[in-house]
This record gives structure tokens, C-alpha cells and sequence, in this order.
């Protein structure tokens, strides 16, 4: 993973906020907290929460004597999730998955939204996640299923590579679609000290966006491909923006677009 594929800053969060959230985060997220629903719960940690998608859900959906902390290592993302707000009060902190500021046994479950992908030690952030959970709390996270199998990001990933042949930006499959190989995140959980067995269900869901520039500008300018893109020649990102637009209208239409998107859903209990 290259040291870019962590950075949110700049324009980064807002962009990802209103672009990428509703086109492929909300339905996840929403799926995370209905499946909390009916555990009995009162302190939740999450893991990697980016501008809060599912902590707005994770409110919304939990009664209020549940307590929510919401931790991310990158503050700009932080800031821009406390800006947007939630139906009730939660707890924001920056804090690394590899080395959580918290009392072992702390809480009841720790959920995690397409974070476990960016961490560069799997096994040591599952095993801090293991560690604040009492016994018998749940670990519940999702990883984005094999590029091939999330239309849009394949279809800008490879457009891209019509711009930049000689070193195209991989960011894309590299990481965000880089873990989806499920007996691997079996031996990433035993490894890191979890021995009851994963559940573990793969999610199909739908992204609709009402022109192909939706997309193109979700994927290209909010999220780190874009440092990927700036990197190989910052007065580009533009053009690469039309390029991979152009792509989608060329494979979906040139109105609305509708897309496959697919993620595998991990839980396991302490």
C-alpha cells in the first residue's frame, strides 16, 4: 500500500462526503446497523469511521442509552463527519486502529465501515479490536468484494489507464478492493487471537448516480486515487475526470447510471 492511499485531506472529505457516501457507502451502512439491532448493547466503538456514515446510521438505529465513539486516524475526515452531524450526541476522537486509546474489555462491539482494508498491520488491528471487547462482544466490519465485482470503480480504474499507460493509478484495486480474499481475513482474525468462527455473508447492493460525472468525480477527486492521479501530473486531474466519465456513460449510458457494487460482511464474537 503505497503512503498516499491513507491521505484524506484537502478537499478530499467533502467531496467523499457528498459524492461517494450516497453513492456506495449508505446502503452498507445501513445493513451494519440492523445488524446490531437486537444485541444487547451499551458502549460501541467504531473503527475507521471517515465522515460518519455509519455512525449517522448507528445513532439513528440504536436506542439512546447506547453510547457511540467514533474514532478515525485522519482528523480532516473527523471534522468533516462532526460538521454533517448526527440525530444525537456522539463521541468524535482521532485515534489509529493499531493502537486504540482505550481500557481492555471496554465495550460491547466495535464495528468497522471499509476501514480494515487501509490498515497496514490487519492482524494487529483486529487483535486491538479483540482486546477492548469484553468477552462476548462483537467485532463486525466490510471489505469491498474483488474490483471485478464493483462496476464503477473497475470501469474508472481501467479508463485511467488509457491516460497514464506507462504507470497507471492503481489505488482503486490496490487497496480499497485489495482484501477481499475471505481466507485470508479468517487467518488475519485466528492470527490475531479471535477463535470462534466468523460469520461471514457476501453483500450485492445497487449505485445509482443521476449522470456518469457523479462517479467520475467520486472516485477521481474523492479519494485518495486522486493523490495517485496529481502525483503522475497534478494539471491532469481534470481531464482524467472526463476520461473516466466518459468511460461510464460509455458502459452504463449517459443519464442516470445504475451499477453492481458487492462487499463481503465479516462478525465475530470475542
Amino acid at each position: 500500500m503505497s503512503d498516499t492511499d491513507k491521505v484524506f485531506t484537502g478537499s478530499i472529505p467533502k467531496l467523499y462526503e457528498t459524492h461517494l457516501v450516497p453513492l456506495i457507502f449508505e446502503p452498507y451502512a445501513i445493513d451494519l446497523a440492523a445488524r446490531l439491532h437486537s444485541r444487547n448493547l451499551s458502549r460501541i466503538l467504531e473503527i475507521a469511521a471517515g465522515t460518519g456514515v455509519v455512525t449517522r446510521a448507528l445513532a439513528a438505529a440504536l436506542p439512546e442509552s447506547v453510547s457511540i465513539v467514533a474514532t478515525d486516524l485522519n482528523q480532516a475526515m473527523l471534522d468533516q463527519a462532526a460538521a454533517t452531524g448526527t440525530v444525537r450526541p456522539v463521541e468524535w476522537r482521532q485515534a489509529d486502529a493499531l493502537a486504540l486509546p482505550f481500557g481492555s474489555g471496554a465495550f460491547d462491539a466495535v464495528v468497522c465501515q471499509f476501514g480494515a482494508m487501509f490498515f497496514p498491520d490487519k492482524s494487529k488491528a483486529f487483535s486491538e479490536a479483540r482486546r477492548i471487547l469484553k468477552p462476548g462482544g462483537l467485532f463486525i466490519f466490510n471489505v469491498w468484494d474483488r474490483i471485478t465485482e464493483n462496476e464503477f470503480a473497475d470501469t474508472v480504474t481501467t479508463a485511467l489507464e488509457s491516460l497514464f499507460p506507462e504507470d497507471p493509478p492503481r489505488f482503486l484495486a490496490r487497496t480499497p478492493h485489495g482484501y477481499h480474499d475471505l481466507p485470508t481475513i479468517v487467518r488475519n482474525l485466528v492470527s490475531s487471537g479471535f477463535r470462534k468462527p466468523a460469520k461471514i455473508d457476501t453483500v450485492a447492493a445497487r449505485s445509482r448516480a443521476q449522470s456518469p460525472q457523479v462517479p467520475a468525480v467520486a472516485y477521481c477527486q474523492g479519494t485518495p486515487l486522486r493523490n495517485e492521479i496529481e502525483a503522475r501530473n497534478a494539471s491532469r486531474l481534470g481531464e482524467a475526470t472526463e476520461v473516466a466519465a466518459r468511460a461510464i456513460a460509455r458502459r452504463f449510458g449517459p443519464g442516470p447510471v445504475d451499477g453492481k457494487i458487492q462487499a463481503h460482511v465479516i462478525s465475530i464474537e470475542a
